[in-house]
């Protein structure tokens, strides 16, 4: 079996020989940022949607960028053909780098850049499609700034956990006030009774999702409306459709909620037609 490789700030190695610093700011504090896309058919989706949120995230929590734009595209583009990807997904995270540990932003330290990509089971991805998965409701815990997209993601692994050990794809966090949120590693929807996609707003309460977004300019070459709202579980377990979209999964229908049957329990329509077109509007970068 060909070894997968991982770059690590400037050099392609072996997996297995991939490290950084045990005094990585990554690894103590979480202060690291990351991105993942998506590779369909010997190519990166959205990569520059995706380099365009890094750029946010990096600025927010004031950690440098470690090189070109341009630069990056090539170490993913070469990563993701070392690894002999063709369809699964790239991953890469930056760290604010290594220094003493102490709370306090280091000076003049370099960030840690790592990246690495993989293959997944297109097989099971397109069952998921098919069938549809079950999904449950959990109460948000997460801190507030989850629109940036930090590596301090214990709650989301926590949840991810509960929905596992439930039988369940995926958990989706509700706040205090009942409205839900996201889930714990994708955006929700739902179709409501006049056709309308609904979803909330990406405020500070949840992820801007890149395919999220691209999700809203397939709808508008569908004529399908899209609603920005917060909604309830009981209005999403009564709804038409409900789905999930992320970067990897891309738009996978829910059939069920905490045990509760959506609409017919299968797959609905709408949701089909938008994941047919989702990857003519998505850009491509060949590998």
């Amino acid at each position: 079996m060909t070894s997968r490789i991982t770059y690590v700030n400037g050099r392609y190695v072996p997996s297995r020989e991939a490290v950084v610093s045990v005094e990585d700011r990554g690894n103590q504090f979480a202060d690291a940022v990351y991105e993942a896309c998506q590779i369909k058919d010997g190519a990166i989706i959205d990569l520059r949607r995706h380099l365009d949120r890094l750029d946010r995230s990096l600025a927010e929590l004031r950690i440098a960028t470690p090189m070109s734009r341009a630069a990056m595209t090539h170490v993913l583009r070469e990563v993701a053909r070392r690894n002999k990807v063709e369809n699964g997904y790239v991953y890469w995270q930056i760290s604010r780098g290594a220094a003493p540990r102490d709370h306090a932003f280091p000076a003049g330290v370099r960030p840690t850049f790592t990246a690495t990509a993989k293959s997944l089971d297109v097989a099971a991805a397109a069952l998921r499609y098919e069938k549809g998965v079950p999904i449950i409701t959990l109460p948000d815990n997460r801190w507030e700034r989850v629109d940036i997209k930090t590596v301090g993601l214990l709650p989301n692994a926590l949840a991810k956990q509960a929905a596992r050990e439930a039988g369940a794809f995926e958990a989706v966090f509700v706040d205090a006030e009942g409205y839900v949120t996201e889930g714990s590693s994708a955006n929700v929807w739902l179709v409501d009774g006049e056709g309308r996609l609904v979803t909330r707003p990406a405020d500070r309460g949840i992820l801007r999702g890149i395919t999220r977004s691209v999700l809203m300019e397939v709808a508008a070459a569908e004529d399908v409306a899209v609603v920005e709202r917060r909604f309830t579980v009981t209005e999403m377990k009564t709804a038409r459709e409900v789905f999930l979209t992320s970067a990897g999964a891309i738009l996978c229908p829910v059939v069920s909620i905490d045990g509760e049957t959506v609409a017919n329990g299968v797959p609905g329509s709408i949701a089909a037609r938008l994941r047919r077109r989702f990857h003519d509007i998505a850009e491509r970068t060949p590998i």
